[in-house]
Order: C-alpha cells, then sequence, then structure tokens
C-alpha cells in the first residue's frame, strides 16, 4: 500500500484488526489489492499525471489517486461521496493506507481532475489489458475459446436537464415486449474461466451480432453466443477474415426449434449453454454489486471507460 512499510500500525488499526469477522467489503478490498497489477496501472498514469502542483503545492501520489478512483467506480460514488466515504469506512481508508496523522483524503475537485485525465487519456482500455496480460501470467485465463454477449444498461430518458434534450448517443430498442432506452456492452470472456477480456459499448439498438468479430481473440478456436447471433459464421466481416474464418461457432438453437429436437441435441444444446452462463455473471457483479444499472455520465465514451475499469477486476 502507498507508504505502508515505513508506518507504525496506530491504536485503531490494531482495533480494527481484532474484529471477529471481515465484512464482504472488506474482504474485497483486500482481494483487489493482491490482484491488480499495482505498478504496471500506475505506471500507465504516470506520463499523463503533473509532476509538480499549483504554486509549488505537491500532487497526490498517483497510486492513492488510482485507488480512490477505483472505490468510486466500484462503489458508485460521487466526487465528494467518495471523499466522505473514505473518512466513515475503516475497509475504504485501510484500501487507500491513509494515515491521518500524516496525510489527509484527497478532495473531491481533486478525485474530479483524476477521473477526467482517465476519461481524456482512454486509459481504461490500458488497465482492462494490463490486467488481461496479469491474469495470463498466473495462468487464470485460458486460451482457444471465447463466450460473448451483450446487456442492456439504461440511460436517463428525461428532459429535465441544462440541454432539455435525451443524451442523443443513446438509443432506444425493444427486447420481448419491453422497450428500453440506453447503451449496450458488448462482452467478450474466456471460455474457461469466464473471466473478461474485451469490452465494447454502442447504442442500444445496435445488433449484437454486429460486435462479434470485435468480441473474440487471434488465437480463438471456438466461440459460443447465444440465439441473438444465428448466422454470425456468414457475416463478411467473418468469412473475410482468414483468422476469424477459422472460429468454430457454436451458436444456441431458438427456443421455438428447442422443443423438437432430439433427445441428444438438447443435450448438446445444454452443455453449450453451461459455457455460455459465464458470460452472464460479470453482468451479475457489474449491475448488482458496482451499482451500474444505468449509465452515470452522458456519451458512450465515458461509459464505455467506466465499463472496462469495472470489468478489469471481475472475480
Amino acid at each position: 500500500m502507498p507508504g505502508s512499510d515505513a508506518q507504525q500500525p496506530s491504536f485503531a488499526d490494531v482495533e480494527y484488526g481484532n474484529r471477529r469477522r471481515r465484512t464482504r467489503r472488506d474482504e474485497f478490498l483486500g482481494m483487489m489489492v493482491k490482484v491488480i497489477p499495482w505498478d504496471e496501472w500506475t505506471g500507465l498514469v504516470v506520463p499523463f499525471y503533473p509532476t509538480t502542483g499549483r504554486r509549488g503545492r505537491q500532487p497526490v501520489p498517483v497510486e492513492t489517486m488510482l485507488r480512490m478512483y477505483l472505490l468510486q467506480v466500484w462503489f458508485s460514488l460521487s466526487d465528494e461521496g467518495t471523499e466522505d466515504a473514505i473518512y466513515d469506512s475503516s475497509a475504504f481508508c485501510t484500501f487507500m493506507g491513509l494515515d491521518f496523522t500524516r496525510a489527509q483524503v484527497p478532495d473531491a475537485t481533486t478525485i474530479l481532475h483524476f477521473r477526467h485525465l482517465i476519461e481524456e487519456q482512454d486509459l481504461g482500455a490500458a488497465f482492462l489489458e494490463a490486467q488481461t496480460r496479469f491474469f495470463e501470467s498466473h495462468g487464470w485465463i485460458m486460451r482457444g475459446g471465447s463466450v460473448i454477449d451483450a446487456t442492456i444498461i439504461n440511460a436517463p430518458s428525461s428532459t429535465k436537464n441544462a440541454a432539455g434534450a435525451r443524451d442523443p448517443e443513446m438509443h432506444q430498442t425493444a427486447k420481448g415486449n419491453q422497450w428500453f432506452f440506453g447503451l449496450k456492452a458488448h462482452t467478450g470472456a474466456d471460455a474457461g474461466t469466464g473471466y473478461v477480456h474485451t469490452v465494447r459499448v454502442t447504442a442500444a439498438n445496435a445488433s449484437d451480432i454486429t460486435q462479434a468479430a470485435n468480441l473474440v481473440r487471434g488465437d480463438d478456436e471456438v466461440g459460443y453466443a447465444d440465439s441473438g447471433y444465428q448466422g454470425v459464421q456468414k457475416r463478411p466481416e467473418i468469412t473475410g477474415d482468414e483468422r476469424l474464418a477459422r472460429i468454430e461457432w457454436r451458436v444456441a438453437a431458438r427456443k421455438s426449434r428447442l422443443k423438437a429436437m432430439p433427445a441428444f441435441d438438447q443435450q448438446l444444446e445444454s452443455r453449450k449453454a453451461s459455457v455460455r452462463a459465464k458470460v452472464e455473471h460479470p453482468y451479475l457483479i457489474v449491475k448488482r454489486d458496482f451499482g451500474f444499472t444505468k449509465t452515470r455520465y452522458r456519451g458512450l465514451a465515458k461509459n464505455h471507460n467506466l465499463l472496462k475499469r469495472a470489468r478489469a477486476v471481475r472475480l
């Protein structure tokens, strides 16, 4: 943790360490400390981070700001809410590595500027790539197959805002008998482990199948997908690419045909479904645990950047 090597434990640290059980939040943050490649992530930010503050004030260390920013992403906090939560939560404070006798929590304006820096430099994509390399180096990602899918994330449809209009980059789409307005997050996950390796974002009215070619890896031999991707192997961006054309697509049969299939074919469909289910778990984490059921910002780019960071630590 930042600056933790030279610190003596305080009375509060000793008291907090003697508690009978750890909360789920504390366990989650403890796991994040171990699985995030901090040196590499920090190194990605350093080239764009100011080396000196205004009027000679020293800037907050990069890793401290990165940890604060991740807390904001994971727990759906505002700039002011992030600052307050770190003061209130021992788990947050421990994750930050702060000793209030030596340093204070960066204020809301500081995290605002840091968030804008991450967005402007599109560092979310670099974080996801670095995290994938880290998982691969530890043998946590298998090769050879990917599961692809998409989920809708709603955006505010109200026009009661300064512009007097809905977000122009979001669109509406029908799913079943229900209409949605927002964006669509397209995901490619490792078929063996379920770890996300690719994220794309489009308006909600974009067809799932149009992003299939962008969600598989260069060495994938098999692609798993639901029935919405029927005919994917015939798409020009697939057939026109020698690498993609070699992929064996295992796409789910439509429900209308499933009951009429022989028992053996139904068993095959069930086995394919068990593999495809791995791509659903990241959606559960992002929406239920991270609270990303609605877009947090206007426009696709900022929400795309946010999704990449959220999925970079899907466990």
